[in-house]
């Protein structure tokens, strides 16, 4: 199961759809808060797939801040169009992706990741 959370419908939908083409089943939150209610309540998200920008109490960044604390098997996929993240201050096996991203290496990421589908 992948977390997608970005606050934009249409870009959420279809990062879910690519998740989905990449093998994975999707949920879907628009805000950090959303997000953390769902991990609390499901233990079967193996990915988390976030934009930095979100609304609401937290970031995108400390987003995965603290799900690398809470849930350390997650894997975690970062985007966003508006501002460049240095990879070496992500958490560790978190992953950058400036938006428009490419399909491809999103799809080979996904793909790639050691957590089963």
């Amino acid at each position: 199961m992948v977390l997608v959370v970005d606050d934009e419908p249409i870009i959420r939908m279809y990062a879910s759809l690519l998740v989905e083409e990449a093998g994975y089943l999707a949920i879907e939150a628009s805000t950090a808060d959303e997000a953390l209610a769902i991990l609390e309540q499901r233990d079967d998200v193996r990915i988390l797939f976030t934009d930095v920008e979100l609304p609401g109490s937290l970031d995108g960044l400390r987003l995965v801040e603290l799900v690398r604390e809470k849930w350390p098997p997650v894997e975690l996929i970062v985007t966003s169009g508006h501002v460049q993240i240095d990879p070496q201050k992500l958490p560790e096996r978190a992953r950058f992706f400036r938006k428009p991203y490419s399909d491809g290496e999103i799809l080979k990421t996904l793909k790639s990741l050691p957590v089963a589908s």
